[in-house]
């Protein structure tokens, strides 16, 4: 076997050095991802988990989808907004308020009013990455059925693809597909199977850690796969550039 010239060598090891392994990458994101829902200390059990979220900016943020947010809260019975933190029963309970919102891409920027501050996961840049890049997402797809538990799926990017489809006919024409054809954008497909609690995950490389995406296939699969009959399981989730774009609005520039 012919040994490689040193020159080679020494290009090549430092590649190998920045790579990380899965379970180290998920070891760092972990501590940013919290589950977000309400309290209400008269209720049972008192957490309701709607969906994830994850720590940026200064960690005392919390990125989310938009629709993980309840519309109404039972204030007379002060149900709050909430973010919940820690691990199995031990789970830490943050009250949040709602910074900014997104509507169009479906994200929301809460702020943590307790003075807890989480580590911040760190975010990719605006360019989309190349299909095939593995990724992998961290969230809690069943809430705290079995007690505050992140749970992490791997997969690949399938595609980069348009959030919505031309509709074969005026028929298949809604309100909301309309109004995504007037600003369409791309987003990520994903070979890998997520669960409504996942609303709100981190996408991020696996090698890396670095923040891609925000899972979130309920705005688009009402879009893109209206015309199925049945929609697909296929994962969706918006890039990371719109989650910059609400830092910017909320002057909390990451």
């Amino acid at each position: 076997m012919r040994h490689l010239p040193l020159y080679f060598l020494f290009l090549w090891l430092p590649l190998v050095a920045h790579a990380k392994s899965l379970p180290d990458v998920i070891d760092q994101i972990r501590v940013g991802v919290v589950g977000v829902g309400t309290f209400q200390a008269s209720r049972r059990p008192p957490v309701k988990i709607l969906g994830t979220g994850f720590a940026v900016s200064d960690g005392r943020h919390i990125v989310t989808n938009y629709h993980v947010i309840p519309r109404i809260l039972d204030e007379e019975h002060r149900e709050r907004l909430a973010v919940f933190t820690g691990r199995g029963k031990k789970t830490q309970v943050h009250s949040v308020r709602v910074l900014e919102t997104d509507r169009l891409h479906d994200l929301a920027l809460l702020a943590i009013t307790d003075g807890k501050k989480l580590k911040p996961l760190p975010l990719g840049g605006n360019r989309y990455v190349r299909e095939g890049s593995e990724i992998a997402f961290t969230g809690f797809p069943i809430g705290m059925v079995l007690g505050l538990y992140p749970v992490t799926h791997r997969g690949i990017v399938s595609a980069v693809t348009p959030v919505v489809i031309p509709a074969m006919s005026s028929r298949q024409l809604t309100p909301r597909i309309i109004k995504r054809m007037r600003d369409p954008y791309q987003v990520y497909q994903l070979d890998a199977t997520a669960y409504p609690g996942n609303s709100g995950s981190p996408l991020y490389l696996a090698g890396s850690g670095r923040v891609i995406g925000v899972i979130n296939s309920v705005l688009v699969k009402s879009t893109k796969e209206a015309a199925l009959r049945d929609p697909s399981g296929i994962t969706y989730a918006v890039p990371v550039r719109f989650v910059r774009r609400l830092l910017k609005r909320a002057r909390q520039v990451d």
